[in-house]
């Protein structure tokens, strides 16, 4: 990892960039959203009223260059709440710079300061390059997820 690389809570003014950003891991995973989707994700992320949605950037000499997403909630097996790592992106020139890991990292130093040491995501089986970071940080489970 670079020295130059600073993880800090999203911001106002970082609008633009976060959009741009998300929408690339949006690309990734071959999803569109509509933009009022943007808009309220990144609303919430700054709002005092959802202080459980929360917002990381990365920045690599000052430019945007990777994004984290994650959320508090209750756990029926915990008694503290825990923290879903919900959306994780580095840029492809950034990649290979610790961008991913240090974004994860400051997700873990958040929660564990914020008493939700439970930090769990997922991602598809297809993604062996993130795969390889994660195997390296965390545990992977015998989850299957289902939706409707």
């Amino acid at each position: 990892m670079t020295a130059a690389l600073t993880i800090r809570q999203v911001e106002p003014a970082d609008r633009p960039a976060w959009g741009d950003l998300w929408r690339a891991y949006l690309d990734f995973y071959e999803t569109t959203l509509p933009e009022q989707v943007y808009d309220t994700t990144f609303a919430r992320l700054l709002s005092p009223d959802h202080p459980d949605q929360n917002g990381l950037i990365a920045l690599l000499a000052g430019r945007p260059v990777g994004l984290v997403h994650y959320i508090y909630h209750a756990h029926n097996w915990r008694v503290e709440q825990v923290c879903y790592l919900q959306d994780l992106y580095a840029a492809p020139e950034a990649r290979g710079l610790g961008v991913g890991r240090a974004l994860i990292e400051a997700v873990y130093a958040r929660a564990d300061a914020d008493g939700r040491p439970t930090v769990y995501w997922m991602t598809q089986e297809f993604n062996t390059t993130a795969r390889q970071l994660y195997d390296r940080i965390a545990t992977v489970t015998p989850f299957i997820k289902y939706s409707r």
